[in-house]
Order: structure tokens, then C-alpha cells, then sequence
């Protein structure tokens, strides 16, 4: 053995011995896996990122931007876990800020793409944008002076958001108006609004819709509860989680806590680690603590949604109606990595106050494409409610009263996808600038609604018209006889005759949308959700529900063994 080899062998012992000590050093002798090798790996993982990383940087044929090169590394690292652990940068944390704080600065607008443009969706009222003039559908143009034309929605949000007491020149485009409209408006402190609509809608059934879990979820939902006593006489409550993504773990516990006894567990969470185990318990007096209750849920109900239905229904305090809930059981931290930076990291899972994880995707066993993996039915573990009724793990919350969603066809969501009822609305409010009380759409606004969609080149190609030409294809390929290629044709004629009346076929639907979003266009938010509630079948089962102690109870109790 050479001096040199013997050199390079002492100086990897002392590398080694080095990494050794300082792993020890860092995460302590008695660290939870006790595994100092674990470590070493980790150590040597560094070293190994840091010399790929640094000879790509420096050697690569073109010149590359090291920081993008970095994030490319670190968000190709994280995509190997689940989806929700993510690396945060400058420009992801606003919206880090928005959820933890509940509270941004900006000028009360909410803003989506709708044919390539910044448009705005809806307003906030009492805020510049609502006051100084601004209307949904707008477009936007230019941004103190920039052009957004084509621009990406995030780029957009971080040019209108900034501090309170700034102002904001913003130039838009309008349904109806030849000429841009340039607006100053003045930013303010825009505390996030998690309940979008409270009220009766009922004999003394209230409706709250909650939209999302920020910081002041809990106090938000308390001052509606509140508002409800002063105005009427509570004798039953329904709590719409539905479309509602999530969000704070604690915001969750609180919402839970204005019904449940005090001290009553309502979600604990589990980890890798023994630190990331906690239990939540009520620490309030209930608000409502034996009023009838009813949560909706849906499919798109997920994270925060499902510790709140979990609990109401693991404790039978109240009826989860609807369809089974998204099934997102793991639990985040964000971590700070720099003063612009940090890791939203799975460091949990949340379970119930049966016991029960409704988390449906295993991320860490994966397919043959890569796929995380869900667990059948026929394997999933059976726990029990406050009162013995059977539930199960996995897949989300399963309603105790199962209701499907309103009916949904190729052609309504085309419609709802190319914006064409939001982009009808926005013709309609320039054209009529008020409404009669006992508004509807008529059968002459039906026609109108036709004719605007042939004006903007609208056209959906029908389910039955994939399948036929699958069909035709396959006809053709095995040399089917002639006259089974005829057969096809004639189906053919006949869809496409019929398809030119898709129109009436779902005009019912099509009236209740457009009532909707004409609402919304003219007399506002509170107009728009309760045009919907007639229509709604899901809300209108929690009402009957609610309104009938027998099945109320019968509900709540076990059945069988």
C-alpha cells in the first residue's frame, strides 16, 4: 500500500470520524433511532449533492442560473414523498402568510384566467376595489403600468398585494365599455373571510358555509353563531364544509370545540417521531353544545374538513350528509430554512377520536408506475363512534347519509370549464344594472344564452360522439361487415341532430346556473348562494334531517353488531 492511498485512507477515516461525531453531536447520543450509521448516510448524501450540484453548475455546457438549478434539486427530492410536502420560496410565502396570519394587504379583489386574461371573479365588499367601482369580469390589463396580458395568476397576485396604506394603479377592460378604465386604489388589511354566507333558511335552521381553516376559522365561526341568536331562534344548525380544502390543524380543533363537550378528545396525531405526538382537546365551553347539527361534505372536503366531520361523527354530536370526503390524513410543518424560505414538511398522521386514519393514498408504497397506493375496502379496519356505530379507516369520511351531487354531463361541465355562464353574466350586468325581486330566467333568456354561445365559437364534443368513433375504429380495424359501419353512421345523424338541442335537454340546469351567476353579478354574494338553496339537494336533506328529532336520533344510534 502506497504513502499516497494510505493518506487519502486516513484522511476518509478522519471525514468519517468526523461526520460520526458531528451527527451525534447534532441530533444527541440518545437520538430516537439510535442508528449512527442512518446519519452517516444522511452526511454523505450532502457531500454527494453538493459535489453534483456544484460541477453542473460550474462545467455544464450552457451557463445556468444556480439558484433555479437548486430548487430544481430540492423540488425533484420532495416529489419522491407526497404532495404536500414542498419546498417554499420567496415568492410561495404570501400564501403561507395568508393562512397562518389570516390576513394579507391588498384591495379586495379574488382574480382567475378566464380566456387568457386576469379577471376578476369576485369582490370583497367594503374594500377600494368594491367601493371605488370595480366589477366581476373584469379584465385586467395593466398593473402599475405593467402589462399582464398573458401573465401567470401568481405573478399577478404579488403586484396587486403589498403593504396597507399604498396605493395600486390598476387599468382594466370591461364587457360593454369601448375604452380601458384605469383605477387608483388604495391597499388595506384584508383579513381572509373563512364564512362566506350565515342565515336562516329555514324555521329556525341556520346555515353556515365555511370555506377554509385560517386563524381566525374558530372566532369567525363563534361571532356568526352569535349574530344567529340575536336574529332569530336556533334550533338547528347546518355547517357546509363542502369544497372546503382545509387547512390549520388548530383552527379545525377550535371549529369542533363550539360543539362538543369540554375535554372531549377530537384528533390526535402520530409520526416517525415521538414529539410529533399530540392529542387536541376541547378547552371551551360548548356554544352549542346539544343543538341538532348536520355537516356537508364532498368529495373536494379534505384535510381541516374531515378533522371536523371525523370528530362530529365519531362522537355522534351531529349527521355528515353528502358524498365520501377526499381522504387527507397527514399532517404538515413548515419549518423556516432562511428568512425567505421554508419546508412545508408530513411530519404526522391525524386520527380521530375512534382511532381511525382516513388517509387514502399511501404514498410510501407505490405501483409499477409510480403511483401511491390505496387500500380495498374488503381490508379496511372497522372502529367504533361514541354510540357503537361502525366506521372505517382509510378513504375518507363516509357520510352517515349518503347524497349524490347535483347531475353533471359533458356539456354543463364544458360549460362551467370555458366560463361560458360567467362570461353570459358579465354581458347581462352591463346590459341591466338592476333586478326585480322575483328575478328568474326566462325561455327567452335560454334562447339569448344559445345565441351567445354560437357567437363566441362554443362547441363540446358529447361523450356518446368519443364513443362512437372508439366504436367506429374498432369496427373498422376487425373488418366488421358493412352494414355494422351503416348502423354506426345512422347513430351518428341521430346524436348529431340531437346534440343541437343539448341546450333544452339541460335547460333546467342551465336556468338555475345563469339565475345564479346573474345574481352574483348585480345584487351580490348573499343573492347568489341563497338562489341556490331551493335546488340544492344535499342541504335541503340536512334541513329535513334536522327537522325531524326521530330520524335525527335514529341516526345516532348503532345498528348491529
Amino acid at each position: 500500500m502506497n504513502q499516497t492511498r494510505v493518506s487519502k485512507i486516513k484522511k476518509t477515516t478522519i471525514v468519517t470520524l468526523f461526520l460520526l461525531l458531528f451527527a451525534l453531536l447534532f441530533f444527541g447520543f440518545l437520538s430516537e433511532s439510535g442508528d449512527a450509521d442512518f446519519f452517516l448516510k444522511i452526511y454523505r448524501g450532502i457531500d454527494m449533492y453538493g459535489r453534483v450540484y456544484k460541477e453542473i453548475a460550474v462545467n455544464y455546457v450552457d451557463t445556468l442560473n444556480p439558484e433555479e438549478l437548486m430548487r430544481a434539486g430540492i423540488d425533484g427530492m420532495v416529489k419522491t414523498l407526497d404532495p404536500y410536502t414542498v419546498f417554499i420560496g420567496e415568492k410561495e410565502n404570501d400564501e403561507i402568510d395568508l393562512i397562518t396570519t389570516g390576513k394579507y394587504g391588498g384591495v379586495g379583489v379574488t382574480i382567475g384566467q378566464r380566456d387568457g386574461y386576469i379577471t376578476i371573479i369576485s369582490l370583497l365588499e367594503g374594500f377600494s376595489a368594491a367601493k371605488q367601482g370595480m366589477e366581476v369580469g373584469d379584465r385586467i390589463i395593466e398593473v402599475e403600468g405593467k402589462s399582464v396580458k398573458g401573465g401567470s395568476l401568481d405573478a399577478v397576485r404579488q403586484l396587486v398585494r403589498g403593504a396597507p396604506g399604498t396605493e395600486l394603479r390598476m387599468k382594466i377592460e370591461r364587457e360593454g365599455e369601448k375604452k380601458p378604465i384605469d383605477f387608483v386604489l388604495m391597499r388595506e388589511e384584508i383579513l381572509v373571510r373563512n364564512i362566506a354566507y350565515s342565515g336562516y333558511v329555514s324555521d329556525g335552521v341556520a346555515y353556515i358555509r365555511l370555506e377554509r381553516f385560517s386563524r381566525t376559522a374558530g372566532d369567525d365561526l363563534r361571532n356568526a353563531i352569535k349574530d344567529l341568536r340575536v336574529n332569530g331562534e336556533l334550533k338547528g344548525l347546518v355547517l357546509d364544509l363542502r369544497d372546503n380544502p382545509g387547512g390549520l390543524l388548530e383552527s379545525a380543533v377550535d371549529v369542533v370545540s363550539k360543539f362538543v363537550p369540554e375535554k372531549s378528545l377530537i384528533v390526535s396525531t402520530r409520526g416517525r417521531k415521538t414529539s410529533s405526538e399530540r392529542s387536541y382537546t376541547s378547552s371551551e365551553t360548548p356554544m352549542l353544545r346539544d343543538l341538532p347539527l348536520t355537516i356537508l361534505v364532498n368529495r373536494f372536503s379534505a384535510s381541516a374538513s374531515e378533522i371536523v366531520s371525523g370528530a362530529i361523527q365519531d362522537l355522534d354530536r351531529g349527521i355528515v350528509v353528502g358524498t365520501r370526503t377526499f381522504g387527507k390524513g397527514l399532517v404538515q410543518t413548515i419549518t423556516p430554512l432562511s428568512e425567505t424560505s421554508s419546508l412545508k414538511m408530513t411530519t404526522a398522521k391525524y386520527y380521530t377520536p375512534s382511532g381511525r386514519c382516513i388517509q387514502e393514498i399511501d404514498y410510501g408504497h407505490r405501483d409499477g408506475d409510480g403511483n401511491g397506493t390505496t387500500v380495498p375496502d374488503s381490508l379496511k379496519h372497522e372502529f367504533r363512534t361514541a354510540h357503537g356505530r361502525r366506521v372505517w379507516e382509510s378513504g375518507g369520511i363516509l357520510p352517515d347519509t349518503i347524497v349524490t351531487d347535483s347531475l353533471h354531463s359533458t356539456f354543463l361541465d364544458e360549460l362551467n370549464r370555458k366560463a361560458m355562464f360567467f362570461k353570459y353574466a358579465n354581458r347581462y350586468a352591463a346590459e341591466n344594472k338592476t333586478l326585480p325581486d322575483s328575478f328568474e330566467v326566462t325561455n327567452k333568456q335560454i334562447e339569448n344564452f344559445e345565441v351567445f354561445l354560437k357567437e363566441k365559437g362554443f362547441e363540446c364534443e358529447e361523450e356518446g360522439e368519443v364513443k362512437l368513433q372508439e366504436l367506429r375504429k374498432l369496427a373498422t380495424d376487425a373488418r366488421y361487415d358493412k352494414s355494422f359501419v351503416d348502423g354506426i353512421e345512422k347513430l351518428e345523424t341521430i346524436l348529431k341532430r340531437d346534440k343541437d338541442r343539448q341546450i333544452y335537454r339541460f335547460q333546467e340546469e342551465i336556468r338555475t346556473t345563469l339565475k345564479t351567476e346573474i345574481l352574483a353579478r348585480i345584487k351580490g354574494d348573499k343573492a347568489r348562494f341563497e338562489s341556490t338553496f331551493s335546488q340544492d339537494k344535499q342541504l335541503q336533506t340536512a334541513i329535513r334531517i334536522l327537522k325531524n328529532k326521530k330520524a335525527y336520533d335514529n341516526l345516532l344510534k348503532a345498528t348491529g353488531k
